[in-house]
This record gives C-alpha cells, sequence and structure tokens, in this order.
C-alpha cells in the first residue's frame, strides 16, 4: 500500500470529519478512564479484521488486556522491567519483524511511568517508537491516562505523534477534542466533537448550549486530574519528604527510592536498604543531574560510607564530610534520544553492528549537544564549586558501548 494512505477507523462519520486516518500514523487518545480509549479502538480493530489487517497488540502493562485472545490478532507480550533500553529495543524488534503495513494496538503508555518512575523515559519511549512505526506505513492507537504526567512529557508526545486525541464524558456524551491532526485541515477538524457509540454519530459542537456543556465537562476533568508541571521523579521524591516530616513511617517509600536510583543488584539493594537513613537517600537525590541509577562506583561509594558511619559513630570527627554529584543513567538515553542516535544504537546492538557501527556510534556521541535544561544542571555544579578541585569518574569507553555508562561527579579529596 502507498504512504499517507486513507484507512477506514470503524467509525465513518470521524473519517469524514477528520479526514481520514492514514498509513503512518500514530494515534494517542488521552483518557481519563481506559473505558473511553476503547469506545474508539474496538471499531478500529473490529474494521481492520474486516479489512484484513495484520493486527498486533503490544501487551506489557499491568492493567486488563485492551483485546480478547482471538485468532486474527497477534498478541505480543513485552516484560515490563526497569531497563528501558531492553524494553524499547525488544519492541522494535517485534515491529521491524512485522513489516509494513501493520496495524496496532499499545498498552496504556501511563503505565511506563511504574517501571521507570519517570515521565521523561515514557516520552522517550515514544519519541524512538512513533518515527519507526511511520517509515513502515502502520497505524498504532496508544492511551495515556489525563493527568499522570508532566506537561513536558505530554509536549514530546505531542510533538511527535501525527494524531492527539482528548476524550472526555459525562452522564450523557462522549467528547472528543483533536490536539493535533497533521497535514489535515477543516474548517470544523479543531473544534470539540460529539461521538454516539450507539449511533456511530460524530459530529462538531455548533450549538451555544453543547458548547457550555462540554466547557463544563473540560473543566470538571481538569480539576480532577491537572497536569502537573514536574516530574514524576520530583512529585515522588517531594511527597515521600512531605511524609517523614509528617511523621509517618516511609519504609516503603526507602525500599523505592532504592530500586529506582541506587543499584539493580538483588545483594547490594539488601545492602542499602539496611545501612542507608531516608536522609542518605534525600541527600543523593538533592545531588542527582537527571534521573534513574546513579551507576555501581557511586553506589559503592556511598554504601562504603554509610557502613562505616553506623559501626564507628565517632568516625565523623576524622572522616571528611562527602560532597559529590550524580548523572542519572536515564540523562544517557536522553542524550541518544535528543541527539537522533538511537536508530545506531540500536544497530550496533546487534552481533553484526557491534564493532562495525562502534566508531561512528562513539563520534556522533562526541558531536552531539545537550539540551538546554542539562546544560543548566551541569552548570550549577560547577557554580556549586566554585574555584575547587573536582574529578569526573566514569566508565571505561569499551564499556560506554555495553550500555553501562554511568557518571559521577566527585569532589577531589
Amino acid at each position: 500500500m502507498v504512504a499517507f494512505d486513507r484507512v477506514k477507523s470503524g467509525i465513518p462519520e470521524m473519517d469524514k470529519a477528520l479526514d481520514n486516518i492514514r498509513l503512518g500514523d500514530n494515534v494517542v487518545w488521552r483518557v481519563s478512564y481506559l473505558s473511553q480509549f476503547k469506545l474508539f479502538m474496538e471499531p478500529y480493530i473490529k474494521q481492520a479484521i474486516e479489512d484484513k489487517r495484520n493486527i498486533i497488540y503490544f501487551r506489557f502493562a499491568s492493567h486488563e488486556p485492551l483485546l480478547e485472545d482471538r485468532p486474527e490478532i497477534k498478541i505480543i507480550k513485552i516484560p515490563l522491567t526497569h531497563r528501558f533500553e531492553n524494553f524499547t529495543v525488544a519492541i522494535h524488534n517485534a515491529i521491524e519483524k512485522e513489516g509494513k503495513d501493520a496495524f496496532y494496538v499499545f498498552d496504556c503508555l501511563s503505565d511506563l511511568q511504574i517501571a521507570w518512575a519517570t515521565d521523561l523515559m515514557m516520552g522517550n519511549f515514544f519519541r524512538v517508537t512513533c518515527p519507526f512505526l511511520f517509515i513502515l506505513d502502520t497505524v498504532a492507537f496508544f492511551p495515556i491516562i489525563r493527568g499522570k504526567h508532566s506537561v513536558q512529557a505530554i509536549n514530546k508526545i505531542l510533538n511527535t505523534t501525527q494524531l492527539f486525541f482528548d476524550v472526555y464524558s459525562d452522564n450523557k456524551n462522549i467528547y472528543v477534542r483533536p490536539q493535533k491532526v497533521w497535514e489535515r485541515n477543516s474548517d470544523t477538524m479543531f473544534l470539540p466533537h460529539i461521538y454516539n457509540p450507539k449511533s456511530g454519530e460524530f459530529r462538531p459542537i455548533l450549538d451555544g448550549v453543547q458548547s457550555s456543556r462540554f466547557y463544563q465537562t473540560l473543566g470538571q476533568a481538569q480539576r480532577s486530574a491537572d497536569e502537573q508541571y514536574s516530574d514524576s521523579w520530583d512529585r515522588f521524591f517531594n511527597r515521600v519528604k512531605l511524609l517523614k516530616e509528617s511523621g509517618i513511617d516511609i519504609t516503603d517509600e526507602c525500599s523505592q527510592m532504592c530500586n529506582i536510583m541506587m543499584t539493580r543488584d538483588f545483594k547490594m539493594r539488601q545492602l542499602v536498604k539496611k545501612h542507608f537513613t531516608p536522609e542518605d537517600y534525600f541527600a543523593v537525590r538533592d545531588h542527582m543531574v537527571g534521573t534513574g541509577m546513579i551507576g555501581g562506583k557511586a553506589c559503592g561509594m556511598l554504601l562504603a560510607r554509610a557502613i562505616i558511619r553506623n559501626k564507628e559513630h565517632d568516625i565523623s570527627e576524622v572522616l571528611e564530610p562527602h560532597d559529590s554529584f550524580y548523572v542519572g543513567s536515564d540523562l544517557y538515553y536522553t542524550y541518544i534520544v535528543d541527539n537522533n542516535l538511537w536508530d545506531i544504537r540500536v544497530r550496533q546492538r546487534t552481533e553484526e553492528g557491534y564493532f562495525e557501527l562502534a566508531r561512528e556510534f562513539a563520534d556522533k556521541i562526541m558531536g552531539g549537544t545537550f539540551s538546554e535544561s542539562m546544560r543548566n544542571q551541569f552548570v550549577r555544579i560547577i557554580e556549586y564549586y566554585g574555584q575547587d578541585p573536582y574529578i569526573i569518574v566514569h566508565y571505561s569507553f569499551k564499556q560506554y558501548f555495553r550500555g553501562r555508562i554511568r557518571k559521577c561527579f566527585c569532589r577531589e579529596i
């Protein structure tokens, strides 16, 4: 089939109103509940089955399945682990195997936040997956939950996808407000629409009374699920600090802080959880650039100091206070994504490309640029130390290509 060909969504009036979904489109539905997403996904799947499409459902989230087992649908289960790269490459490889003209449904992207503890990486996942689907002339439906993500993460998705719809509902109506419809336009396309699932009607709101009812529903939805202006990572740590200040037990939260920030090694985790205080975790977070793991060297150094402190209570009188900054592992992937290097990173991971593409990948990494946000955080470190000397500790260049780079800014002692 030809790229950007019109395809049927299963809702004829919606096709007419929006000038059809096209091959290559990624379609994001921001909803309050997954039941709202199903109102549009189910006709899409029914139509795809009638048109004998190659239908794939990516199953990775903890919520109830969006689609039931049936012979016309291929369900690909991808374990959702804390390892962003492994998960994202597994999705990439499955898409590559299915080839052109496939029709996809993804589990709710908001569940990625649970595994990765940050909106940043959800946005990175979409930014590298969406273009790959586009060049293969596929159609993909994605749900996300309103109010769960930072404005920055939503903007990353909005800037990448072809179609983005907000869905709202009251006791009577289902409302759809298109936020982005790429390369299509009409006089009413971007007006709020009312959708009737039973009749299939999909009509723009042109009446003043209906418009008032829509904005009342919109206001209620936004009050109950305000978009966030900080990443879920920061919101989590701020909430834990408030719980601690209120005298509430935060043992479970400390365990989570260890799991998302300190180490993935089981034995190391047990030791960190035994010897770290809540203040230790907060101190690490307050000295981090970005999100993710601080790396094995930094974790081992901090754990050793905590063990000595706990066993030798007078050691603080002779031991110099520790004063380091840490660059979270997520910044490594964000740098690759922001500099459009993900494709070569995926190819370099293969057996054929591991050595062949290593030098090219290295040169492109060295030629990349940090975002303004990253640069500002690095400047903060430099300003913090002023004229005092400091050293930068990192893994070897060979290990860098194994995807295990972790950086730690450490003051010279």
